[in-house]
């Protein structure tokens, strides 16, 4: 099982902070994909991952990444300063 987190406007529009999934992804990318795949709300989360970051084990990512080893995947909009 790998946990998957959700933060800000992605957990609002999921609709869940995180989830246990069982997946054959090897990479982000393929995991985004899976999702999309699932439900409207996550196709609507998942629309443009430009607008995205990721994390896998609490270090910052990128969507070709791959999963094998990873326990969590976390989503989040970019950090802004102010």
């Amino acid at each position: 099982m790998t946990e998957v987190v959700y933060f800000a406007w992605v957990r609002e529009r999921i609709g869940l902070p995180r989830e246990s999934i069982e997946t054959t992804a090897l990479t982000v990318a393929d995991l985004v994909a899976e999702l999309r795949a699932r439900e409207p709300r996550y196709d609507a989360a998942f629309a443009d991952v430009s607008a995205l970051r990721v994390a896998l084990d609490q270090q910052l990512s990128d969507f070709s990444a791959p999963l094998a080893g990873v326990h969590e995947i976390a989503f989040f909009p970019p950090m802004t300063g102010g």
